[in-house]
């Protein structure tokens, strides 16, 4: 009975989890319709719609005093101040790469992002790389060199998704709160500059919300929901399955990404790229398969 109750409850993990990350895999096409709007506007009110969202959830939920006794904890509130900050500098980069026509280059941040995490444990608190770990950071390392050496510039895209992403995972783990609570802040310290600048821009005749019409409108509403819904069911599903298939899954997103840049959006993808990818996707075999041998081992 136990053993049954186990697996169901490990397919639901894995089915939240396997639909946040598709979710993810296909926002480009959903940022593409905002595309006529610049990126700097696009993450004000992202911020700020998700804000709003996350504030019905926790309303609904009944969890708005949970959300509250945080501001007590200073801690906290400057750690998520922290991670705000990372998660902007994200969602920035990565709305204006994909309206930028770079959704390759993206979805190569995403790749890489898994490795930067065990290279930034290594780098702050000096943890211990096993072989495979390490064979694992050379493959990925080899394939961004490959692509600096052919095209002769850094994909400064994919590294800074990588790093920026990577960085608030780091921050994220020191916090000890549930993860829509954890959003919940993070938009709202980063809520009053959003729509300080976006009145800001009106104000001086730069902005873009006088002139846009009602479905830009609504879609501009929804990103709230498009942010928050992938979020949580990535929560639920973390809860519910071990880390080694949450690292497998989570390769479903930049997939997505990288075949919408391919054949719909028709990016350039070279032999070069191919290559360069092909190291990647080397390493993130060999990464994944030592995680999971691992908490194999530790299970048995």
């Amino acid at each position: 009975m136990k053993n049954s109750l186990y697996k169901c409850n490990k397919r639901i993990g894995i089915f939240y989890s396997a639909a946040a990350s598709t979710i993810w895999g296909f926002l480009p096409l959903y940022w593409k319709l905002l595309r006529k709007i610049p990126a700097d506007e696009l993450l004000a009110h992202r911020i700020i719609w998700s804000f709003v969202f996350v504030i019905l959830v926790l309303t609904f939920t009944k969890k708005l005093r949970v959300f509250i006794k945080q501001f007590s904890d200073k801690k906290t509130i400057l750690l998520i101040s922290i991670c705000s900050v990372l998660i902007s500098i994200n969602w920035f980069i990565y709305i204006w790469a994909v309206n930028s026509n770079h959704v390759i280059e993206a979805s190569m941040g995403y790749y890489i992002n898994p490795l930067i995490s065990v290279l930034l444990g290594v780098i702050i608190f000096k943890e211990k790389l096993n072989f495979y770990q390490k064979v694992s950071l050379v493959f990925a390392a080899t394939g961004v060199l490959f692509i600096i050496i052919e095209y002769g510039k850094i994909p400064w895209i994919s590294i800074m998704l990588a790093i920026s992403f990577a960085s608030y995972g780091l921050f994220k783990k020191m916090v000890t709160i549930e993860s829509i609570i954890g959003i919940a802040l993070e938009t709202l310290i980063m809520t009053p500059i959003s729509l300080i600048y976006i009145i800001f821009k009106q104000i001086n005749g730069l902005g873009y919300l006088s002139m846009i019409n009602l479905q830009t409108m609504c879609l501009l509403l929804s990103s709230g929901i498009a942010t928050v819904i992938p979020l949580l069911l990535f929560a639920k599903g973390a809860k519910r399955i071990e880390l080694s298939v949450i690292g497998f899954l989570q390769y479903i997103s930049p997939t997505i990404s990288l075949i919408l840049g391919i054949f719909l959006f028709h990016e350039e993808f070279t032999n070069y790229d191919i290559v360069s990818f092909g190291l990647i996707w080397i390493a993130l075999i060999i990464f994944s398969l030592s995680n999971f041998f691992t908490v194999q081992n530790n299970h048995s």
